[in-house]
């Protein structure tokens, strides 16, 4: 069985800076996926590889067997992959129900009436608990609101491939254990697959099936959680003195599931 997004041989140079450094990985329909790694790593310049903003130097990018390499961001959502970013821009002028709903008419690819951008919009809105009020306005929304905000609205262009770009910046522990659950209840009720770039490691390893960790622009490790967490080269650039802590984490979590 292929994968459903193959990364092959991708590199995106900056003048002689080199971001990411001939990376390669596939992920499969229906997991979530951890992109982590220091600051600096290559982690967001893959997203805007694959989502689009930006253009392979070498490579090649594979959806479901097509080749999106180098497609623009339009032409990439309407294959079917939707990104949140880290800092959440909504249009302020709009409701938080107009704001999906704009989403909804720009994934689709094709006409859709009123009615049916209104229902993707409040549908996007009840998965991720927001309310569907369209009175309701975005300057009420604190940290965690706008952050879901930003999912719903990806959620609105009916992705089968989901990019989730640092989802947990600016929450508290427990909007923080709400955001990863609602990434895991969105893959297993919706049949969306996922790839998450965040920092807080504890509750990403508790979410996702396997981790890729990149440092410098290459990757270093890749694996399930559990073997990612232990691995020398991982603890020495990335985890540090967090690694104990985290190795515990993780093997909770695989107990827990055993």
């Amino acid at each position: 069985m292929s994968a459903m997004l193959q990364v092959r041989d991708l590199t995106k140079k900056f003048g002689g800076f080199t971001a990411v450094d001939r990376i390669e990985f596939d992920l499969n329909e229906g997991e979530i996926l951890g992109l982590i790694g220091p600051n600096g790593s290559g982690k967001s310049t893959t997203f805007n590889l694959i989502a689009g903003a930006l253009t392979p130097t070498a490579g090649s990018i594979t959806l479901e067997g097509r080749d999106i390499t180098g497609l623009a961001p339009t032409q990439v959502c309407h294959k079917g992959i939707a990104r949140t970013y880290q800092i959440p821009r909504p249009f302020r002028k709009l409701t938080v129900l107009e704001n999906v709903a704009v989403a909804a008419y720009y994934g689709a690819n094709q006409l859709i009436s009123r009615d049916e951008a209104w229902r993707l919009a409040e549908d996007a809105l009840e998965l991720t608990q927001l309310s569907s009020d369209p009175r309701a306005r975005v300057d009420g929304l604190g940290a965690a609101g706008l952050k879901k905000l930003e999912l719903a609205r990806a959620l609105a262009t009916q992705p089968r491939l989901l990019l989730a770009d640092e989802s947990l910046g600016g929450l508290d522990e427990k909007e923080m254990d709400q955001a990863a659950d609602m990434l895991s209840d969105i893959r297993r009720e919706r049949g969306i697959t996922i790839i998450w770039v965040e920092h807080i490691m504890g509750v990403l390893m508790r979410v996702v099936d396997r981790c890729v960790v990149l440092d410098h622009g290459e990757i270093i490790a890749a694996g399930l959680p559990q073997d990612v967490a232990h691995d020398p080269k991982v603890i020495e650039v990335y985890l540090g003195s967090d690694a104990e802590a985290l190795q515990t984490q993780v093997a909770g979590r695989v107990a827990g599931s055993a």
